[in-house]
């Protein structure tokens, strides 16, 4: 504002017949006449002692002898000229609220000029007070001028690095400003020419409304929220902040599952049928045909289906599971699919999206599959076969891009006979079929899922285990383990539970049913004895050849698989 000032400081110089001079805090001349005129931009804190008593009193100075006044005492004017050209002077301070910003001064350099201020020193005194008060005015002016302006350009930073989408538009939907994040999920490099619409769909996705972001050329479903804020002449912009919904889910999946590497590297087991597995998940994972995965309760079925997502091109999105048989029939169909607002009596007004949603671009595991109800199972078809899903109460088709993997423990095709399990969706889902074996199959495997669950269960016990005695794994590789690795992961949690100080696991720790278990067992060795030797004899009678083991198979009443295990148990061959 330094020209504003100096045309102030030239009105009043030419209206009272004296020189005017302005400095600012720092004593910096910003504006003059007369004598003043081109020393403008000087500083003057070596001369300036009156200016200087001003600024720091925040009153008015007159000083009417200059030379002999006690402030001029160590003027270095004074001191080497041995006199003061000046012959009056009349210093008031410029204020923002408390804190003087300069000083206005009227200077007399001849006693013409003195006698025509002290004639009129009421008025000039007056004049200069209220110059003083109008510079000060003008400066407040320019400081929230300038607040404004870095408040504004602070605001622009935060928008931009907000990680929310950020537009602000008129009434008609001309858009004046977008941020980066707006400008990322709508495509378009600049607001130039922009236009758009919003057109709320009336359902909410975790408390932000869900709306349609109308584009010429393109829409977007979206969530935020709408924000009206009034400009001058009685008009509103529009302010939206909003989230695309597929990072907004891809968000809260991120916050609320764990992060923890669920990978194949994280399945034990090493036995030549579960090497043979872990190679076929890998091939598996590549693909993005759906996947039904089969074995007894307890074999670790999630714990592969995580892995074929880990080891997907999806891994980074993600990965929703659902348990059929844990949610009640009338439940399930909304967690599913999702259900739009007033869809049914009970339901949350803002409507909710199914875990089919949640899962876009992700992967979706059904656990439990063969416990899905009939009319669920049609809905389902729907998904794997037209890639959308219809929300309850709601006739729109939203597009899904989920990878489905199932699971379960029952024989779904007999399910199928009995009328409780579609045909088509099996065949839909045993596209690409995995079966875990149980752990009896894959005996193998119990000393190193043994030493794996020791470890696991002293680190959180804050025990010590020095060693087995031998006969624990005879009971360990004996049991028959029903239910499978759950079984002895459990087995070892309570052994570790009752493990004394002195960190030996012995036979007396084991559970009481696997205790009984082996006694049992070997009261049974003679029918053990008894079963080779009649595998034996019809080997004998119908011969090596496979055709022949079909024979021995059909004979013994066991099918062909059981006869194999059991050649291979028994060492037959």
């Amino acid at each position: 504002m330094q020209d504003t000032v100096a045309k102030y400081a030239n009105v009043l110089s030419q209206i009272l017949k004296v020189d005017v001079e302005i400095v600012d805090e720092n004593l910096d001349r910003i504006a003059g006449t007369g004598m003043f005129a081109g020393r403008i931009n000087k500083n003057i804190e070596h001369e300036g002692y009156v200016y200087k008593e001003v600024i720091k009193t925040g009153k008015r100075k007159i000083i009417k002898e200059p030379g002999r006044h006690k402030i001029c005492t160590n003027c270095p004017k004074l001191l080497k000229q041995g006199y003061c050209e000046e012959t009056f002077e009349m210093s008031m301070p410029i204020s923002t609220g408390e804190k003087v910003i300069g000083v206005i001064g009227f200077v007399c350099f001849n006693n013409e000029q003195k006698e025509h201020i002290l004639h009129n020193f009421d008025t000039f005194a007056e004049f200069l007070e209220q110059i003083s008060d109008l510079i000060s005015t003008k400066a407040k002016e320019e400081i929230e001028k300038e607040n404004m302006l870095m408040i504004i350009d602070m605001l622009n930073h935060i928008i931009d690095k907000m990680d929310q989408g950020v537009i602000i538009a008129d009434e008609e939907g001309k858009v004046s400003s977008l941020n980066s994040i707006a400008k990322k999920i709508l495509e378009v490099d600049s607001d130039k020419n922009l236009h758009i619409k919003l057109r709320a769909t009336g359902n909410t996705v975790i408390n932000m409304k869900e709306y349609e972001l109308i584009m010429p050329k393109k829409t977007y479903i979206i969530a935020g929220e709408e924000y009206r804020i009034l400009q001058s002449n009685f008009k509103y912009s529009k302010v939206f902040i909003f989230t695309d919904i597929n990072s907004l889910k891809h968000k809260i999946f991120s916050a609320t599952t764990t992060k923890e590497d669920m990978g194949l590297k994280n399945i034990i087991g090493e036995s030549s049928s579960m090497k043979i597995l872990k190679s076929k998940v890998k091939k598996i994972a590549q693909s993005s045909s759906t996947v039904l995965i089969t074995g007894e309760s307890g074999t670790g079925k999630e714990l592969f289906a995580r892995a074929i997502h880990m080891e997907s091109k999806r891994s980074n999105n993600p990965f929703v599971a659902i348990n059929c048989a844990a949610v009640p029939d009338t439940l399930l169909e909304s967690e599913l699919f999702g259900y739009v607002k007033g869809a049914f009596t009970g339901a949350d007004p803002k409507g909710k999206i199914g875990k089919v949603e949640f899962a876009n671009t992700g992967t979706l595991f059904l656990d439990e599959i063969g416990d899905m109800p009939l009319y669920l199972q049609a809905k389902l078809l729907r998904v794997l076969e037209q890639k959308e899903v219809v929300r309850l109460g709601s006739n729109k088709p939203i597009p899904v891009d989920v990878r489905v993997i199932a699971a379960t423990n029952k024989n779904l095709e007999k399910l199928i006979e009995e009328g409780s399990f579609r045909e088509d969706l099996y065949y839909r889902l045993n596209v690409l079929p995995i079966n875990i074996p149980p752990l009896r199959e894959r005996k193998e495997d119990i000393r190193v899922l043994t030493d794996y669950f020791v470890r696991k269960y002293t680190a959180l016990f804050k025990k010590r285990v020095v060693g087995f005695e031998n006969e624990v794994w005879d009971f360990l590789y004996k049991y028959d383990w029903q239910g499978n690795v759950r079984e002895l992961e459990n087995t070892v949690e309570y052994m570790i539970n009752m493990l004394d100080q002195n960190g030996i696991i012995s036979v007396s720790l084991l559970p009481q049913k696997i205790r009984f278990d082996l006694n049992k067992h070997n009261d049974l060795i003679p029918l053990e004895k008894m079963e080779i030797d009649l595998i034996k004899r019809a080997l004998d009678l119908y011969g090596g050849s496979v055709t022949g083991k079909q024979k021995a198979a059909e004979a013994l009443g066991i099918g062909i698989a059981t006869l194999y295990r059991k050649i291979k148990k028994y060492s037959l061959e």
